[in-house]
C-alpha cells in the first residue's frame, strides 16, 4: 500500500494517507508474527497517581528503576521528546506445541503445581524459549524500518519492557484488552499469555479506541495467589509475588515466604493459569518461543547439579540467564525444600542438597541449609 514517497518532516506532509499508512503498519505488524496491533495517544496522566502511590507504599520492592524516572514513566514525551503517538503491540507466547492440546494445556500446566509433581521444576511459560526482548525488539525495529521505506525518516524509539515505558496503559489505550484484576493486561479472543511492545513515534497516526473491561465480580486470580500478592484488585505487592522472589530478588527468599513458592523456580503463572480468560490463549507462531532444554520436565535435581558453565551455556539466549547461576541455586534449594512438605525426600534430593552446602556462595549455603532442614537432614 503506498501512502507517500516524501520525507517525513515533523509536520503532516500534505500527501500523507495517515489513515491508510495505519492501516499499512497494522498488516506489516501481522506479517512480522505481532497477534495485534494497535494506535494510541501517550497521554497517561490518570496513571500518575495511582504509579506514585503504588511506590510510597513500597510495593515495587528492590526494584529501584521502578521509581528512577519518576513520573517519567507515566510521560513517553518526556522520554522521547516529541512522541505523539505509541504503535502497540501484542504477540502470543505459549508454546507451538500446545496448538494440539487446546482445551488441555492449562490442565497441564495446573497439575506440575500438584503434590506428585513436586520434585518437577516448574518454570514460567514465557521463559522456556527464547528472550523475548531480543525477539520483540527485533522484529519492532523491522516494522520502524518498513514505515521508514514508504515515508522516508521519521521519529521513533522501539521498547519491550526495557525502558521506562507503562506499556500495559499504553496497550489498554490503544484497544489491546483490559487491565485485568492481577495487573496484567487482558484480551477477550487471546487471555493474557502474550508480550507487550511498542513504538513511540513522532506520526500523527489516527487512534484506535480502549476495550472495555470483562473481569466483572471474578477475583481467581486474587483467590489462587500462593503468596496473597495481590493485595487487592489491581494493586500487586510485588514484595510477595513469586515472580519477584525469584527473579527480581537479590538477596535472601524471606522464611515466611519460601514454603508457599513450592515448585515454582522461575516466575510463577498461577494467576494466569486459573484466569477464566485463558481458556482463549493462544499458542505463538513462532518457533522462537517453543520450549528449550527440556524445562517443561525436568526434575529440581537435575536443575540444581547444573554448574555455573553448564547453566551458561544452556541458558544462553534466554530470559533466565540474567538472574546468574547463584540465584538459580538459590531457587532450586527452596524448591528442594518443599518437596518435603509433598512427602517426598529421597536419597538423590538429600545428597543434592548436601552436595551444594559448602557452595562458596553463602546466599545458596544459607537456602541449602533451609532445605536440608525441611527434609530433617
Amino acid at each position: 500500500m503506498a501512502v507517500t514517497q516524501q520525507h517525513f518532516t515533523g509536520q503532516n506532509p500534505p500527501d500523507l494517507d495517515l489513515a491508510a499508512l495505519a492501516v499499512a503498519i497494522k498488516a506489516w505488524g501481522r506479517e512480522l508474527g505481532f497477534a495485534d496491533i494497535r494506535i494510541s495517544d501517550v497521554d497517561l496522566a490518570e496513571q500518575e497517581a495511582g504509579f506514585q502511590a503504588w511506590l510510597e507504599l513500597g510495593y515495587h520492592g528492590e526494584m529501584d528503576y521502578m521509581a528512577a524516572h519518576g513520573l517519567k514513566r507515566a510521560r513517553p514525551a518526556e522520554l522521547v521528546p516529541g512522541t505523539i503517538r505509541a504503535i502497540a503491540v501484542r504477540m502470543d507466547y505459549l508454546p507451538r506445541g500446545y496448538r494440539d492440546a487446546p482445551g488441555q494445556w492449562r490442565p497441564l500446566e495446573q497439575a506440575r503445581l500438584a503434590p506428585a509433581a513436586a520434585a518437577t521444576a516448574t518454570i514460567s511459560l514465557y521463559a522456556r524459549g527464547r528472550d523475548y526482548h531480543k525477539v520483540i525488539r527485533s522484529r519492532l525495529q523491522q516494522l520502524a524500518d518498513r514505515i521508514k521505506g514508504e515515508i522516508g525518516e521519521f521519529g521513533y524509539r522501539v521498547f519491550t519492557d526495557s525502558a521506562p515505558v507503562m506499556e500495559v496503559a499504553l496497550a489498554q489505550k490503544a484497544g489491546l484488552g483490559w487491565r485485568g484484576k492481577h495487573t496484567l493486561l487482558l484480551n477477550r479472543e487471546a487471555g493474557s499469555f502474550f508480550f507487550l511492545g511498542e513504538i513511540l513515534t513522532d506520526l500523527p497516526l489516527p487512534v484506535d479506541p480502549p476495550t472495555s473491561a470483562h473481569c466483572g465480580q471474578c477475583s481467581a486470580c486474587i483467590d489462587v495467589c500462593p503468596t496473597q500478592a495481590i493485595v487487592g484488585p489491581y494493586r500487586l505487592d510485588a514484595r510477595r509475588c513469586i515472580s519477584y522472589l525469584t527473579i527480581e530478588l537479590k538477596g535472601s527468599i524471606p522464611l515466611e515466604l519460601r514454603p508457599l513458592i513450592g515448585n515454582r523456580v522461575y516466575g510463577c503463572d498461577d494467576c494466569q493459569l486459573f484466569c477464566p480468560w485463558n481458556k482463549f490463549a493462544q499458542p505463538s507462531t513462532l518457533g522462537d518461543f517453543d520450549v528449550r532444554n527440556g524445562l517443561d520436565q525436568a526434575t529440581l535435581v537435575e536443575l540444581f547439579g547444573w554448574s555455573e558453565e553448564q547453566f551458561n551455556s544452556r541458558m544462553e539466549g534466554s530470559p533466565i540467564r540474567r538472574i546468574g547461576h547463584e540465584r538459580w541455586l538459590r531457587n532450586m534449594a527452596v524448591g528442594l525444600g518443599n518437596v518435603a512438605a509433598a512427602g517426598i525426600s529421597t536419597p538423590e534430593i538429600i545428597a543434592a542438597l548436601q552436595a551444594r552446602s559448602a557452595d562458596p556462595s553463602e546466599l545458596v549455603r544459607e537456602h541449602v541449609a533451609w532445605a536440608l532442614q525441611q527434609h530433617g537432614a
